[in-house]
This record gives structure tokens, sequence and C-alpha cells, in this order.
């Protein structure tokens, strides 16, 4: 998911940035006879995007906080630990190079078009969210992996929620667990979330959620 609600805001960016310099440098806009600062509509094109990208990184933001609001109810869980300190690291790396990217972006768009407020804002605001999300992650152990009884639940950067029912088959493929389920639907997590002192007892404690008749469980070593 993370991955993709980047790609759609790299993709609203170019169009934002591009009305911005037709707007802010003035430019002539020869098909509509006219020039970026006398551009008509030009406040609710801005604001449509700034609302775009509002929601767009708000629905990201609340699955987060979410997801590590859930993981960070221990008790609920049969299994329930940090992520391990190679992916905290890793998360935590991303979390500032998307804060720094945004913020970066925003700070452009603002020079070339102060006009562009709206977008701005949507970034300095995700930019702040992706920074307090690192801090309150790291620094109060948020980052962590949930098993129970129906569902596995990785809660870092992203939020990956692996439910029991309809799967088929669980196996191990180098540094992957993929899931397979009917229908042809097959998820998977990367096992370097896991700290390796427990990977065995996780290992155990998942198989022991299946039932044999209906999952096929690989040996995982």
């Amino acid at each position: 998911m993370n991955k993709a609600i980047n790609v759609i805001l790299i993709f609203l960016l170019f169009p934002t940035m591009l009305m911005s310099i037709y707007v802010g440098l003035d430019l002539p806009i020869s098909f509509l006879k006219t020039t970026g600062e006398y551009l008509p509509y030009k406040f609710e094109i801005f604001l449509g995007l700034g609302i775009f990208i509002f929601v767009l990184l708000l629905r990201r933001s609340i699955r987060r906080w979410m997801g590590m609001r859930i993981v960070s109810q221990q008790k609920k869980f049969k299994w329930n630990t940090e992520v391990s300190p190679e992916r905290k690291r890793r998360v935590v790396t991303y979390l500032l190079l998307e804060s720094f990217i945004m913020t970066s972006a925003a700070v452009a768009l603002y020079i070339v078009c102060d006009e562009a407020w709206t977008p701005v804002l949507a970034l300095i605001i995700s930019s702040a969210d992706n920074l307090f999300f690192a801090i309150i992650g790291y620094a109060k152990k948020g980052f962590r992996i949930g098993l129970s009884k129906k569902a596995l639940i990785v809660a870092d950067r992203e939020v990956t929620l692996l439910y029991f029912k309809g799967l088929r088959k669980v196996s191990l493929h180098q540094q992957t667990i993929y899931f397979d389920y009917i229908k042809d639907l097959q998820l998977s997590f990367p096992t370097n979330s896991i700290q390796e002192q427990d990977k065995e007892k996780f290992y155990q404690i998942l198989e022991k959620q299946m039932d044999p008749e209906k999952v096929f469980f690989s040996k995982m070593k």
C-alpha cells in the first residue's frame, strides 16, 4: 500500500508543479490564449490538488497509527514483539527520507508559486506526521509484530495484515514467508522483520494456529 501511495503522490506532484510553474512565472498558455497569472479557476485547481494530496496522505497516516495502536495491545496476541533492530533502522530511515522529500517538494512549490499553498500545506502536515510517527515508533517501541489466533499483523512503516481464514499454504523462501489463499491470492512479509532469536518460537506458534487438514505448513528453519 505504501508504495502505491508514493507512486500516486509522485503522479500528482507532476501536474501540481507544472501548474505552479505556469502560474508562478506567468508563462503563456497558448491553447487557452492567456498566461499563468490570469488562468481562470487557478485557486480551485490548487485547492482540488491540495485536498486530493491531503486525503491520500491522511488515509495512509490513519492506517499507520491504527496499526501501531492495535499491535501495541500486547495482551490480545499470543505472540508479540518488536521488529528486528535492522528493520527498525530501515523503517526510520525511510520515514525520514519521505519526510525530507515532501518538505523539499513543499518548499520548491511555495518558492515557485505561493498561490499553491494548499498542496504545500498538505505536504508539510504529512511531513510532520512522518517525523512524529518515526519518533513515537522508535522511542515507544511501537514498530511491532503481533500474532493472534486469527491473523498476523506487522505494523511499522507499512501495515501488513494476514488473516488465516481461507489460507491454504504457508511457505518460506529465502527471506520471505508466503501465505497462499484460495482464488490464487498470495500475500507475504519479510522474515528480517523478526529478530533472529525469536524466529523459531514464531514459526512454532504460527504453525499451531493452522488447521493441518486445511493448511499445508512447510518446514521452516
